[in-house]
Order: structure tokens, then sequence, then C-alpha cells
């Protein structure tokens, strides 16, 4: 069977040893994420230069899209897995996003405020076409890089490295790129350049179909085409992810519906997975599940400081950084530009240390990434006092808040997803994934709530400043407090793991899967990073 499929998957021929479609989907992905890191990076600017938003209400904004963009791959994944199929639900998604990506390019009138435009209408629609688009394809382009291969390909992990460059490379592409030409030439060029990015990452997709060799295609391709009061099945499918837009497009008006959302949906699926722990499952599952709530509850407070960067921290670095003249959201690349430097390094660090006996647990692993994320934060802070408030803060120490954040999230992220994977019993695994983006959406829109504490409208610069350092200053001492509480239980959650009586699924397959089933390479982060 997996010779058959391994013939099958490089029907079309190899490049580098590897299937030809699997070059289709990195340059896919990576124009994808030209496109969303792009617009990431100056949304924040956007949002408080042209439609005049204090800091305050764009870090909520800011973080209610965020958080939304973690939660619409849950419902992206279910419905490709249930009935669309991959190709078709990444296909969709890269067309909501081509739409929401032209949008952006729609400025209106600058500086009149915005409550008079009413071009803010078709911003707000832009930001729930990017929203579930990137549901719809973040969810499932990952999973048919895994079908290109059978389960015991050793080249598996070989092409996910690959396609994990992909991701990274467009984002610090998109960080550079777009960032200069939005803050230098026009917020229409650089939301426009973003909008090209994932126009011609739609072209190479449907260009690329059959080098695809019939991967990622509906399960059951006759019941799409089955009528449901009138309409094709598949029609209905994107009924619901237009319907999808427009819930989107009256969230990130109205945020405080995001927080219901989550508050609701993340209580009841965090007391049914317990419930579920304790009243259904053996000792050793229960003991496991009760560990992975854990790392998942932890995960919030890193997010919810990490994804500072593109709100308060970029906002920081344009208002009170020596940058040389240099556009201050072209530093968002350098969190991409790290991760592709430093994930081989973990990668073979982790590698070297596990045949040592000597690799920490996962509970230590993120308990070192919460440390690691509020030392960035007094780092940064330190060097803003060392020249005193009234000075700008020397680059250097943008450098290294980053640094420190990207080793942080490289200590947390991929050893979260592989925890997840390894601690969820196969009939759990998709809830437990889905409460880990969940987790990532608290944590962003916990982000938002902090960015909006940054904000200190009516004083002045050095007032605004000493209001950051503050704010920054606290949640860097609670983050460390929290990684130290962490790294110091580690060992009694590392016991609950039992990983000494883990053992191979029937498939043969313990190895680590993406958010719907198909295994994923350790460092990619499918919200974050793909």
């Amino acid at each position: 069977m997996a010779g058959a499929y391994l013939e099958a998957g490089d029907a079309r021929g190899t490049f580098l040893g590897h299937p030809k479609g699997l070059f289709v989907l990195f340059f896919a992905e990576m124009w994808e994420r030209f496109s969303y890191y792009g617009m990431r990076a100056l949304l924040i600017f956007y949002l408080t230069k042209h439609w005049l938003f204090s800091d305050s209400d764009s870090g909520i904004i800011y973080g209610a899209y965020t958080a939304l963009v973690y939660i619409t791959p849950v419902v992206g994944g279910y419905l490709a897995d249930k009935y669309l199929g991959q190709r078709k639900a990444v296909l969709f998604g890269a067309v909501l996003l081509t739409l929401g990506h032209f949008f952006m390019a729609f400025e209106g009138e600058a500086g009149v405020g915005h409550v008079d435009n009413p071009v803010i209408s078709i911003f707000w629609m832009a930001l729930a076409l990017i929203i579930v688009g990137s549901g719809f394809l973040k969810a499932n382009i990952s999973v048919i890089v895994g079908q290109l291969y059978p389960r015991t390909d050793v080249r598996r992990d070989g092409a996910y490295t690959i396609f994990y460059m992909g991701i990274n490379l467009g984002a610090a592409l998109g960080s550079l790129l777009c960032g200069y030409i939005g803050e230098t030439y026009g917020w229409s060029y650089g939301f426009g350049l973003a909008g090209i990015g994932m126009l011609l990452g739609l072209i190479v997709f449907i260009w690329g179909k059959p080098l695809l060799v019939g991967r990622g295609e509906a399960k059951d391709p006759e019941l799409l085409n089955k009528p449901v009061a009138g309409i094709k099945l598949e029609w209905w499918m994107y009924i619901i992810g237009v319907g999808m837009v427009v819930l989107c497009w009256l969230a990130i008006q109205f945020q405080s519906l995001v927080t219901y959302v989550l508050g609701i949906f993340g209580g009841a699926l965090v007391i049914y997975v317990l419930f579920t722990a304790v009243t259904k499952l053996a000792a050793e599952e229960r003991d496991r599940i009760i560990a992975a709530m854990f790392l998942i509850l932890t995960s919030i407070i890193f997010w919810a400081l990490f994804e500072q960067a593109g709100s308060s921290l970029n906002l920081f670095t344009d208002r009170h950084v020596d940058r040389a003249g240099v556009p201050a959201s072209t530093f968002q690349s350098i969190n991409a530009i790290y991760i592709i430097l430093l994930a081989p390094v973990f990668a073979t660090l982790w590698t070297v240390m596990g045949r040592k006996g000597i690799e920490p647990s996962a509970p230590f692993k993120f308990g070192m990434g919460v440390v690691q994320v509020g030392l960035g934060f007094l780092v940064l802070v330190w060097g803003a006092q060392s020249v005193g408030l009234e000075n700008a803060t020397p680059v250097i120490f943008i450098f290294l808040i980053y640094l420190l954040h990207t080793t942080g999230e490289l200590c947390l992220s991929p050893v979260g997803l592989s925890a997840m994977n390894r601690l969820a019993p196969a009939h759990m695994a998709s809830l437990i994934m889905g409460t880990w983006f969940f987790a990532s959406a608290t944590g962003n829109l916990a982000a938002g709530a902090i960015a909006s504490a940054t904000g200190a409208e009516g004083v002045g610069e050095e007032a605004g400043k000493q209001v950051v350092i503050d704010v920054y200053s606290t949640i860097g001492w609670v983050a460390i407090a929290v990684g130290v509480g962490v790294l110091v239980i580690s060992p009694l959650i590392k016991k609950l793991m039992h990983l000494d009586t883990l053992v191979d699924d029937e498939d043969g397959g313990l190895e680590g899967q993406s958010e719907f089933g198909e295994p994923a390479a350790a460092g990619i982060h499918p919200t974050t990073k793909s």
C-alpha cells in the first residue's frame, strides 16, 4: 500500500528528491504568508495613523482580529475533513484572502476620523475576508503536504522542513517589503503589494493542481454533488464560509462579541474535555489530559505576551527607538528571520540531548519559553531606562527582545503541538487540538488587552513612553514568576504524562500530527507561521 502511494505521489516526477507538488504548496504558502505578514506589519499603524483610532482601541481591534484568525481554522479544517476536501478548501480560502487584501487597498480619505468615513465598512469587510480565508487555507494546506507521502516515507521530515522555510521566507519578505512600501509610499501601495502576493499564491495553486496528483480531494465527491434544499452540498460549504465572513465582519467591529465567543465556547470546551477525562478515560489517559490542559493554559500567558509584537511593540519601535530612518514595520521580519536561522539549531539540540537522555521535558521547555518571553520585555525596559526616557532607545534592544521571544517560541510552540498529539487519545485528538487553538485565540485576545493598557492618549511623548515601560516591566516580571513556577512543578506534570507507557497507534503512528490529522514537522506552528 505504501509503495503504491509513494509511486502515485511521484507520478509527476520529483525535484530535489521530492514530489513536485511539494513545491507548488511551498510557493503557494510562501506567497500567502507574504501577504498575511505584510498586511499584519502595517495594520496597527493603519489603525492609529489613518483611521485615527486611539492606541487603546487599536490594541483591542488588533487583538480581536488575531484571535479570530486562530478560531476559524477549527471550522475550516472540520469542513475540509468532513466534506470539502483540503484542496477545494485551500482554493476557497485563497479566493477570500485575495479579495480581502484587494479591499485593504481602499483607503478612503485620511485624517477625517473613522466615524465619518464610509470606507471604514470596506476595511471591516477586508479584515473579515482575511480572517475566514486564513481559516480555510491555513488549516488545510499543510495537511496536503503530508498526503504527498506515505506515513513511513523517510522524506517526510525533509518535506516539512522545506515547507516550513517557505512559510518563514514569505513572512520575512512580506514584513520587509510591504512594510517599507506602505510606510514610505502609502498604505494602499503596501496593502496592494500584499494583495499581489496573495494573487500569485492563488495562481500558483491553481496552476499546480496536476502536480498534486489527486491529493487533498474530498473523501466522498459524490456527496458534494448531492442537492440539499435544492443546492449542491459543495455550494452549501461556500455559503457557510460567506456566513462566517458576515459573523467576523460584525465581531471585528464589536470586539466584545469575540470575548463572549471565547468565554462561552472556550469555557465549555475545557469543561467538556476535563469531564470526559475524569468520567470516561482510564487513569493514565486522564492524567495525560490533565497534563495537556496545564500546558494549554500556560500557552495562553506566552501568546498574550509574544503577540505584543504586531501591536504595542510595533508602536514602541515606531515612536521610541532609534531606527536610523528604517520604517518600524520592517522590524516585524526579525522573528521570521530568527526562526529560519535557529529552528535547525533547536531541532538538532533536542535530538542530540534526547540521544544522551538529557533532553528537557515538554513542561520544562514550556517554563523556559515563558521565562524567555518575560526576560525579553525586561531587557527592553532596561535598555530604555539606561539611556533615559527622554532619549530614543538603541535599536539593538529591539533585536534582543525578538531574539529572546523567538527562542522562547521555539521552546514552546512546536513542543506544544507535539505534546498535544502525544498526550491525546486517538478519539480525542481533534478535540484537544481545538482546545489548543482556542487557547491561542484567548492569548491573542489578552494580548489586545495588554496592548490597550499601553495606550496613553493626551500625555507627552516621555510620559507615554513611561506608561509602556511600566506595563512591559509588570508583564515581564509576571511572566518570569509564572515561568519559574512551571519549571518547579514540571517534574509533576511530566509524571502525569506517563511517557514510559505510551505506545504507538495500530497504524504505527506516534509521530506528531498537524491540527487535523496529518503528521506535522517539528518546528512548525500552524497558527502563527503556517
